[in-house]
């Protein structure tokens, strides 16, 4: 799908151009707008996937102002358009966070890169803020130790633990095994580990941890869980724990 963009300039034959520029490069035009208070209405009714603001525009709020204010209500990228480098400007600027600056006069690969960049960026904050609320999140119900909560895409998902039958460590991913899903987070196994406790998961091996309740047999030091086909090695340096964990006959 193509990005949709709302342009915010006040000199109409630079805002079409803007709109010729950005419709040859494959971007949708979704709105635009020649003041602030515009602007923010148009961002408000279009939901666009980003903003490409002009710095100085007429009315009594700025682009500066008026990116902020999209920002305070909307989740979403803002470029800025500026024919002004000079160093108050772009401090001024800065206040708003913006994801990128296109200096005037510009040409159609200038504002390619700065949107590509923008949207690159604005994606990689967006995994980085979901994973801080996932770990967050296990953290905080730690406490709850038969419920856990593990992220899927967006959201959370509410797992608890005797569904959970082992993680997997995968390259720098972990991925987190029910009974019915899996899931695949971006996070180390000590950290799930800690998250896990070891009140009913245990490291089996390097890159193995499992429900020490779920474990249906142990041959040749391969485990298999209950309920699915999956063999698991047991690491030659956590056999006599698994040993001491379990009700040996």
């Amino acid at each position: 799908m193509p990005i949709n963009i709302l342009v915010t300039e006040d000199e109409s034959i630079v805002r079409k151009d803007i709109e010729r520029c950005l419709g040859n490069l494959g971007y949708n035009v979704v709105a635009s707008a020649d003041n602030g208070e515009e602007a923010i209405n148009m961002a408000m009714k279009h939901k666009p996937d980003l903003a490409l603001m002009d710095i100085m525009i007429k009315g009594d709020m700025n682009g500066i102002a008026a990116a902020e204010e999209i920002k305070r209500n909307m989740d979403i990228p803002v470029v800025f358009l500026t024919a002004y480098a000079d160093e108050s400007t772009l401090s001024e600027a800065k206040l708003a966070e913006p994801h990128g600056y296109i200096l005037k006069p510009f040409k159609d690969v200038d504002i390619q890169t700065a949107i590509e960049m923008a949207m690159h960026k604005h994606g990689k904050e967006q995994e980085l803020r979901q994973e801080t609320d996932f770990l967050r999140s296990m953290a905080e119900h730690k406490a709850e130790s038969d419920i856990i909560f593990v992220k899927n895409r967006s959201r959370l998902i509410r797992v608890k633990t005797e569904d959970l039958l082992f993680v997997e460590a995968l390259k720098d991913y972990v991925v987190i095994h029910t009974r019915t899903e899996s899931y695949t987070i971006h996070s180390t196994m000590k950290d799930v580990e800690t998250k896990l406790g070891d009140t009913d998961f245990m490291r089996v091996h390097r890159s193995y941890i499992v429900n020490v309740e779920a474990i249906e047999s142990i041959k040749y030091a391969i485990i298999t869980m209950d309920g699915i086909d999956k063999e698991i090695p047991v690491g030659g340096s956590y056999k006599d724990q698994l040993a001491q964990r379990i009700n040996l006959l």
